[in-house]
This record gives C-alpha cells, sequence and structure tokens, in this order.
C-alpha cells in the first residue's frame, strides 16, 4: 500500500492510496481533479475508485469533474448528498481496490452520512483509516449534524478500536491549533507537549503533520480520550459524552495564542 498525501485548497488533503502490486488506485476526497489527474500520471497506476468522506463541498465539490476526467470510476460514499455517487455503502461494508481491503466505518456527527475508509493489505497488517472531518490529528470535526453521542461512538467505540499501529490520514492540517487546545485542557500531559512542538517546526517549513496513529492520538487528543479523569475534572463532567459535549463546546470558541 501507497499513500501519496496531496495538499488541496486552503487547508484541505486529498489521498492517493496505491495498491503496489496491481497498480489500481483510489483518491479520496478528489476536490481538485487536475491535482490528482497529474499524481497519477506521475506514479504511473490507473485510478479506478473515489473514496468520498462526506458531502460537504471541500471534500466532494470535484466528483463532477473528476468522473468527466476519468472514465469508469466508481464513486463510494454514504449520503445521498454526494454528487456523482455510484456506490452507497453503510458501517461495515467491505470493497476491494485491488488487492487491498476497505472497510466501511458509520461516523455519523460532523455529517449524518459521514464515513471513515480503513484500509488494509491482504495480511492485514499495516492499516490505515481515512478519517475525513471525524478525527483529526489532536482533534475532531464540529458537530453540524450529529450529536455529543454519536462522536463518542465515532471516536471512543469504533476508531478508537482500531489497531494502535492503524495510520491516522485525516481531512484537514488543523493539527497545531487543535494541540495548542489540547495543551490548554491538558498542560501536564507531556505526549502534548512533544507533538505541539513538534507540529509547530513542521508547519514552520510548510511539511504536513499527517499521518498520525490511532494509538497516539489516545495519547494527546482530549476528544479520544474523554474517559479520563483529567478530562472529566477539566470540564466538571463525569462521564464520557457529557465531556465530549463540553469540550467541543469550549473548542469552538477556543482561541489559539500560536
Amino acid at each position: 500500500m501507497k499513500i501519496r498525501l496531496l495538499p488541496a485548497l486552503e487547508d484541505n488533503y486529498m489521498y492517493l492510496l496505491v495498491d503496489e502490486n496491481t497498480k489500481q488506485a483510489a483518491i479520496v476526497d478528489p476536490v481538485e481533479p487536475d491535482k490528482v489527474v497529474n499524481a497519477v500520471k506521475e506514479e504511473g497506476v490507473t485510478l479506478t475508485t473515489v473514496l468520498t468522506t462526506h458531502h460537504h463541498w471541500d471534500h466532494a465539490g470535484g466528483n463532477k469533474k473528476m468522473v468527466s476526467m476519468v472514465t469508469g470510476l466508481k464513486v463510494y460514499g454514504g449520503d445521498d448528498r454526494i454528487e456523482k455517487m455510484t456506490n452507497k455503502v453503510k458501517h461495515g461494508d467491505e470493497f476491494k481496490i485491488g488487492e487491498l481491503n476497505v472497510k466501511c466505518l458509520s461516523t455519523p456527527c460532523h455529517t449524518s452520512g459521514h464515513i471513515c475508509y480503513y484500509v488494509t493489505g491482504n495480511g492485514g497488517q499495516d492499516g490505515a483509516v481515512f478519517s475525513g472531518d471525524t478525527l483529526f490529528l489532536g482533534g475532531c470535526g464540529k458537530f453540524f449534524e450529529g450529536t455529543a453521542q454519536e462522536m463518542y461512538r465515532a471516536l471512543v467505540e469504533v476508531l478508537s478500536k482500531l489497531p494502535a499501529n492503524t495510520r491516522v490520514y485525516c481531512g484537514h492540517e488543523y493539527s497545531v491549533n487543535n494541540l495548542a487546545f489540547a495543551q490548554h485542557v491538558e498542560p501536564a500531559n507531556n505526549a502534548i507537549e512533544e507533538k505541539f512542538s513538534w507540529a509547530k517546526t513542521r508547519r514552520s517549513k510548510n511539511e504536513p503533520t499527517i499521518p498520525s496513529t490511532i494509538g497516539e492520538e489516545l495519547t494527546y487528543n482530549p476528544f479520544m480520550r474523554v474517559n479520563e479523569e483529567s478530562l472529566q475534572k477539566h470540564t466538571g463532567q463525569k462521564d464520557g459524552i457529557a465531556t465530549m459535549a463540553e469540550l467541543r463546546r469550549e473548542k469552538d470558541s477556543f482561541k489559539s495564542k500560536v
């Protein structure tokens, strides 16, 4: 499995996912199709599939042009609002890209039809999850169409249960601001301090902070840590869902000094 990051718009990421055995490829959220076509040519692969995480224009807005530029594409998604969708998926659905296995994880909250795509090779090792706007490095998406209970299920009951070494490829470069908030919430957390410093250095060189791993997120992402005593103490709550709700309210009005 090869994954190539393709920056798009102001702070979005598209991802070209390649099965190196068959040279078949998929593109995640191709909002800038011209960049995708150029990358496909450079890699010498055959683009067969579009993986759409959710219907927002900065993720699905390139689908119409993408399918006009590359014929025969299958366009996967979990929401009827996704333009040019050919294959609607639900939680637990699986399909192949070449020899790679893709499992669909329904994570409604940011949008009601949000899908994360968990991809593994033949042996199941070295998995990657394309988490769209559900899980970011150090953060999570706004609750535009859902509830704290839904985000709790998505992050704590679904994504955190993936193998710890699963690489996380999220939809935006929000890491520095997210980690600034994480440090505000847990100032004594050394994992946050180290990742925050690293992320600031990366961004100062205009380098991506992606990917993280599920195991890493569990050490520094406050929204993945809502059952920890330190998070519940900070929010004044006594359970994970209430802590999730309070953290999101606080994050929505947080002004980073970075």
